[in-house]
């Protein structure tokens, strides 16, 4: 099983937020961490324990991450863009610290815990699919999400589409299936999607039939 662990034992007294330790990181962790961050910040703005702090934070994360993600995949050694990415990481961690996240955790947790899958690709291979789910249940969030990556913000085909060509574009473009998912494993991993705690902010609550579908379209 893949859990959190949270205490107060935990909390620094202070951090400090280095862009040049990131820059050893080979182009696939790049742009794991780099959707892992995104999700973050997706997640936290449409979750309903979201609030005015964690949207400010959320939404500036995803403007610098639509712009920053590309550039820091293609050229590691750029600070600029390094710089930019260890910002919205951070302001991604402030926004979900706060608001939690959402269904597309819950379901990538169970898949880290069950296959050791990155859990960067997880996010990234299934958002697509759960915006699809979630999208009825916050329309007008998923419409400034549309907009802060630069899109007209109309629809769900419109954002589904770029994040799965954003995905493709830094080189997470497989399936589950590809990553050694099969449909056996998903009853299993949609049992313990159902329990992890990240779906109990989720816009939308679903059945377990609505994760096993939604698992089955990532595959």
């Amino acid at each position: 099983m893949k859990i959190a662990i949270i205490s107060k034992a935990m909390v620094p007294d202070a951090s400090l937020i280095d862009p040049e330790t990131t820059v050893t990181m080979d182009r696939e962790l790049t742009a794991s961490t780099g959707m892992d961050a995104l999700a973050h910040s997706i997640e936290a703005y449409v979750s309903n324990a979201s609030f005015h702090l964690t949207d400010l934070n959320a939404l500036d994360a995803i403007r610098i991450i639509s712009r920053c993600l590309p550039s820091a995949v293609d050229e590691p050694g750029n600070m600029e863009y390094r710089e930019g990415m260890m910002l919205a990481s951070l302001e991604a961690g402030l926004a979900f610290s706060n608001a939690s996240l959402g269904l597309v955790h819950a379901m990538a947790h169970s898949l880290g815990g069950k296959l050791d899958m990155a859990h960067g690709e997880a996010n990234a291979l299934l958002l697509e699919h759960v915006i699809e789910f979630n999208y009825p249940g916050a329309t007008e969030r998923y419409h400034e999400i549309a907009r802060a990556m630069g899109l007209r913000g109309s629809g769900p085909a419109e954002l589904i589409d770029y994040i799965r060509e954003f995905r493709s574009g830094i080189g997470i473009d497989m399936t589950l299936e590809d990553l050694g998912v099969g449909e056996d494993d998903i009853p299993e991993l949609a049992e313990a999607s159902m329990k992890d705690p990240c779906i109990v902010t989720n816009p939308v609550r679903p059945s377990i039939e609505d994760v096993e579908a939604i698992f089955r379209r990532a595959l």
